[in-house]
């Protein structure tokens, strides 16, 4: 599971400071099994894994940050009864046999929302799933990294010394490989003690929606105007500047498609930005910026120039607006005091009615409601003697993606912050009256 944020090795231990120290866990029990990388030996590991029991343990590694795009290098499976495995998914890229095999059998993933994409690029799609980092948030868990979370949970010190490493490379180093394998090695039993936990707190079904939410979710819709996401770039105000960051932008992914390498390693977002604020007049001029004089950046700057030049004679209704798309969703809360006070007022009110379920819950915020479905809830409600508070929320939500439980838990309390509101909102107008 490279490249995922909660890999990243936790500050301090998880465990209480009288308990004992936790113990490594540096090789598989049944060490390291040779990478699959034929479609004979991916047939018996099918057979194998068909004639297994229980859930099946599943991870995957990617080459973010080094290869362009979120191509799946390897994956690994293990499964009671079948061993553990470590298929070469730069060489085999049609594991759909391999899926089918495994029937109805549950996935245990951590971070599930990462990996599945990937088992879909490679054709497996798998009935059911268990996300041991997605129950853990839910369990209110301070740390949801699989470090943290096996160590919480089983006592065992896992490393993440090669989380971001580059997956796409071959052969595979052995200390990587063993990496790979820990990753699914103690997932079983980690899904089993979470398991319980989610029962004793009464959050087994909770989890169960979530899980299928991850599992059926739709693929990410494109980015509109990814060119604006390019670090540095909200800075630039003006006009011919983010054409020239866009330019730019598009210019390196060209390439970097064409290179199948990670953009940042083809053109640094500093030099594309800094281009921008400066708009270069001339190949010299660009040059003589400090973040383009590096020695693999020079190399290639006329390449580079030329989307420079192009974007300086763009006329200026062909320009870039200052802003990208707002979208569909409501204006930023700061100015809802002056365009909807009655929906900051409900804002407010809202706010303070889900910290207290998540204060009673031990579950974080944005778990219990999206901070985005909850201002939309706040903006698009229009109070009425016809309309049903609750029932209005609970449908909205609904059309929102929301799960059920988190409309059982989440619709009561709000429509009660919506009264509160709405009796704040006619003293606050009255008030206004008399004065």
């Amino acid at each position: 599971m490279s490249e995922n944020q909660n890999d990243a090795p936790d500050a301090e231990s998880t465990l209480e400071p009288d308990a004992e120290p936790a113990t490594p866990l540096t090789m598989p029990a049944d060490g390291v099994p040779p990478v699959i990388d034929t479609p004979e030996a991916l047939a018996e590991a099918a057979a194998r894994f068909a004639q297994g029991t229980g859930p099946v343990a599943a991870d995957a590694e990617r080459a973010s940050g080094f290869r362009y795009g979120q191509a799946t290098y390897l994956v690994q499976f293990k499964r009671e009864g079948a061993g553990l495995i470590l298929i070469d998914a730069g060489v085999l890229t049609d594991l759909s046999t391999f899926g089918e095999a495994l029937g109805d059998a549950e996935w245990i993933f951590h971070a599930a929302s990462q990996d599945l994409p990937g088992m879909h690029d490679l054709g497996m799609y798998p009935s059911s799933i268990f996300d041991t980092e997605l129950a853990a948030r839910l369990l209110g868990w301070p740390k949801v990294g699989l470090a943290a979370v096996v160590e919480r949970e089983l006592g065992l010190a896992l490393a993440k010394e090669h989380s971001a490493q580059d997956w796409s490379t071959r052969p595979l180093p052995h200390s990587w490989l063993v990496y790979a394998a820990l990753d699914v090695e103690i997932l079983i039993e980690l899904r089993n003690g979470i398991h319980q936990h989610l029962v004793d707190a009464g959050k087994l079904e909770w989890a169960e929606q979530e899980f299928e939410a991850v599992r059926l979710a739709p693929p990410a819709a494109p980015r509109v105007d990814p060119w604006r996401r390019t670090s540095g770039s909200h800075q630039i105000r003006d006009p011919r500047g983010l054409a020239i960051v866009k330019s730019l932008w598009e210019a390196r992914d060209r390439e970097a498609q064409r290179r199948d390498t990670s953009p940042g390693r083809v053109l640094r977002d500093a030099a594309i930005t800094a281009a921008g604020q400066a708009k270069p007049t001339s190949f010299d001029e660009l040059v003589a910026i400090r973040e383009w004089q590096s020695k693999g950046t020079r190399r290639r700057a006329r390449e580079w120039y030329a989307a420079v030049e192009e974007a300086m004679a763009l006329p200026e209704k062909k320009l870039p607006p200052r802003r990208g798309p707002s979208g569909d969703g409501p204006p930023q809360p700061r100015m809802w005091k002056d365009k909807r006070p009655d929906a900051a007022i409900r804002l407010t009110h809202a706010r303070e009615a889900i910290q207290t379920l998540v204060d009673e819950h031990s579950i974080p915020a944005e778990n219990l409601l999206q901070p985005d479905a909850m201002r939309r809830t706040c903006w698009e409600f229009r109070p009425s003697a016809n309309v049903d508070t609750e029932a209005w929320i609970r449908e909205f939500q609904a059309s929102r993606g929301a799960r059920q439980w988190q409309i059982d838990l989440t619709a009561p309390v709000l429509a009660a912050a919506f009264e509160s509101a709405a009796a704040e909102s006619e003293a606050v107008a009255a008030l206004e009256t008399d004065a």
